[in-house]
C-alpha cells in the first residue's frame, strides 16, 4: 500500500471514532389546550384528594318511588249536588196518614188533605194561601190584607211578631182532634221543605191557623217560589207539597240563612234514608 493511501485511511478513521455532532433541534411553540379546566378554590381545611368537583352537576330527577309512602295526599273535594223537586217528591209519593181525619184548604171547602208522617218529616200537599201576619210593613199591613193580624204564633229573638214579608214561614194548623204538630216534633222555628213545580225553597214554621184548615204560607215563602204574593188575590188553588223535618229547629227563628243550610243537610238526609 502506498503512503497516500495509508494517511486516507487514517484520516477515516479518526472521523468514525470522533463523536458525532448533535443534530440541530428548532424549539417547539409551547401550546395550551383549547379549554382549560381549572379546579374549583377548596375551603381551609378540606382534604386535597377531596377537592375536585365535576365541571357540571346534575341532579337526578325525582321518581315517583323517591316519594314516601307516609307523604300526605288531600282527598278530592266531594260537592253534593243539592236536592231536586223530584227527589223530594219521590220520597213522598205514598202517604202513611197520622192525622186523625183530613183538612179543609179554604173555608166552606171539602175535607181532602191529611197529613202524612215518615220517622224523619210530616207532610201534606194542598194549595198556598198568603198569611201576611206579623210585624206590619208596605206589603203587609190592614190597608192591603182586610185579615190582617199584627202578630204571629211564634215571635223571632227580639220578641217582636215576624215579618210576612222579610221571613219565609208556613202555618200549621192549630192543635185539634185532627191533629196536634206538637205531638210530632213540630214547633216554631222546624225547618220545612216546600216544593212547587221544579222548585224547592226552605222555610220555618212560623204561625198557627184554623184548626180545620191547612195549606198557608208567608208572603216571602210564596215570592221565593214565584206564586203571587198578594194577600187579596195571590197564592195557588193547588201544587204545594209542605215537608216539615221533624225534631228539627232554627235559631233564632228568623235567620234565614240558617234555614237554608239545616234544609239542605234535612232533605239530604231525608231522601237518601231507607225507608
Amino acid at each position: 500500500m502506498s503512503r497516500v493511501q495509508s494517511l486516507t485511511l487514517a484520516m477515516a478513521g479518526v472521523a468514525l471514532l470522533a463523536p458525532s455532532a448533535p443534530p440541530t433541534t428548532v424549539p417547539q411553540p409551547r401550546t395550551e389546550p383549547a379549554v382549560r379546566r381549572t379546579a374549583p378554590v377548596p375551603a381551609a381545611g378540606v382534604p386535597a384528594e377531596a377537592r375536585t368537583e365535576p365541571a357540571v352537576r346534575r341532579t337526578p330527577s325525582v321518581s315517583a318511588t323517591d316519594v314516601p309512602a307516609e307523604a300526605p295526599t288531600e282527598p278530592p273535594v266531594r260537592r253534593t249536588a243539592p236536592v231536586s223537586a223530584a227527589d223530594l217528591l219521590a220520597k213522598v209519593r205514598t202517604c202513611a196518614p197520622v192525622s186523625h181525619g183530613r183538612y179543609r184548604e179554604d173555608h166552606g171547602a171539602k175535607a181532602t188533605v191529611p197529613v202524612c208522617g215518615t220517622r224523619d218529616a210530616v207532610f201534606w200537599k194542598a194549595d198556598m194561601d198568603i198569611d201576611c201576619d206579623g210585624r206590619p210593613g208596605p206589603r203587609c199591613n190592614a190597608r192591603t190584607d182586610p185579615y190582617f193580624l199584627a202578630s204571629t204564633a211564634f215571635a223571632q229573638s227580639d220578641g217582636r211578631p215576624l215579618s210576612s214579608e222579610e221571613t219565609p214561614y208556613v202555618v200549621v194548623p192549630a192543635p185539634s182532634a185532627v191533629w196536634n204538630h206538637r205531638s210530632h216534633g213540630v214547633r216554631g222555628g222546624s225547618v220545612v221543605a216546600v216544593v212547587y213545580r221544579d222548585r224547592v225553597r226552605y222555610a220555618v214554621v212560623g204561625d198557627t191557623g184554623p184548626a180545620d184548615i191547612i195549606g198557608e204560607a208567608s208572603y216571602a215563602t210564596a215570592e221565593s217560589l214565584g206564586i203571587d204574593p198578594d194577600p187579596r188575590v195571590g197564592g195557588t188553588p193547588s201544587g204545594v207539597t209542605y215537608i216539615v223535618f221533624r225534631d228539627s229547629r232554627v235559631t233564632p227563628i228568623e235567620d234565614h240563612t240558617a234555614a237554608v243550610t239545616a234544609g239542605e243537610r234535612l232533605a239530604r238526609r231525608f231522601v237518601d234514608a231507607d225507608d
